[in-house]
């Protein structure tokens, strides 16, 4: 019996160590593969770097963070089956999705089962304003909104590009239309009407007679909303018909394959980007050690890292796992400290105070420009 005892209680003792010291899992969720892997890698690596980076220290709470990849592809039905299996797993805070067109639907099955989400690059403003109007509280971005963007860069091409004829393009996805019809609004408030405003069929590879109708209308410069693949595509088109026009993108082209894509045809290509993360003394370290590891840091990695930390800082806030408490916490004004800088987060969800660079590519890279 004394034996007995023994043993039970060295069990108890054992089962009640391994409970506290049970593992937090997130979930990253984004496009690991086709057109738009490069997104979901830059996911998945600074997902893991902040995870390693947090446990190195001692996790949260005592407790490891344990990280779980899911695949979307950025297709809407894909994205609502992944939130199926992440709500299904018991798995309750959300690193992703990546394209609008796979948050806005797979935010639904978050709010159902009281997942939270956070968005390290979905930028469409319904994701977070339906959400509000529908009362979820835990639908969030760690990332700017189009109409933000749009606020920021329309007005400049209205006053750099007067007088010359623009198009305005989009991919008809809710990202690529969303981001183009904000920038066309905010362009035409301030003056400037395109001669050309249509939406493409992404994923086709032939788009010469786009490039004909551009050339012939005499487009100056085309503001495309849209993805690498199609942007690189269309500019190698463009200049296989000795025809070169200004394109501005959105942030989506922060990517070395819109490079491989487009090769020289891409030189002078603008696009909006929130202020390098890279730049920020905060995210130093962090660089150091993704770039020891042979992956630069650019595009979404320093976001997908900073929503990693603003889950264990939410938590730790809270005091709490529930993660409708961690969205609450992370929502009361106080800052959150991340390698984007000091954050702060409205009631909807939203970023405040977000800031842009204008970059330009050039020979294989781009960098921040004089604005």
């Amino acid at each position: 019996m004394r034996k007995i005892l023994i043993i039970g209680t060295a069990i108890g003792l054992l089962m009640g160590t391994a409970a506290r010291a049970e593992d937090l899992t997130f979930a990253v969720a984004g496009p690991l593969t086709g057109p738009l892997a490069t997104i979901g890698d830059q996911f998945r690596q600074g997902a893991q770097a902040a995870a390693d980076a947090i446990n190195a220290k001692g996790g949260v709470m005592g407790r490891q963070i344990k990280l779980q990849f899911e695949d979307d592809q950025c297709d809407p039905k894909q994205a609502v089956s992944v939130a199926n299996r992440i709500a299904a797993s018991g798995i309750n805070f959300v690193d992703g999705h990546a394209c609008s067109g796979s948050s806005i639907p797979a935010s639904a099955v978050y709010a159902e089962n009281g997942t939270l989400m956070m968005s390290p690059a979905s930028s469409n403003p319904a994701m977070t304003d339906d959400a509000a109007a529908k009362g979820w509280t835990n639908i969030m971005r760690l990332y700017t909104r189009d109409d933000a963007q749009g606020a920021f860069i329309g007005p400049w091409i209205a006053k750099q590009y007067a007088g010359k004829n623009v198009a305005v393009l989009h991919d008809k996805t809710a990202y690529g239309q969303g981001v183009a019809d904000a920038v066309r609004a905010t362009m035409n408030a301030n003056g400037l009407k395109e001669i050309l405003f249509e939406g493409i069929n992404p994923g086709e590879k032939d788009y010469n007679a786009l490039v004909l109708k551009l050339k012939n209308a005499k487009v100056d410069v085309v503001y495309f909303g849209g993805y690498h693949p199609e942007a690189g595509l269309i500019l190698r088109q463009a200049a296989e018909q000795n025809y070169k026009f200004q394109l501005i993108m959105p942030d989506s082209i922060a990517s070395p394959e819109f490079w491989q894509v487009a090769g020289s045809a891409g030189e002078g290509t603008m696009f909006v980007f929130p202020s390098d993360p890279q730049a920020k003394p905060e995210a130093k370290e962090a660089v150091q050690k993704i770039q020891a590891g042979g992956f630069k840091p650019e595009g979404f990695t320093l976001f997908s890292y900073a929503v990693i930390q603003a889950f264990a800082q939410g938590i730790e806030r809270a005091g709490s796992d529930d993660p409708t408490k961690v969205a609450e916490a992370l929502k009361d004004g106080k800052p959150i400290d991340t390698v984007v800088g000091s954050v702060t987060f409205d009631q909807k969800g939203d970023l405040k105070n977000a800031s842009y660079d204008i970059n330009r590519w050039s020979n294989g890279s781009y960098a921040p420009i004089a604005k």
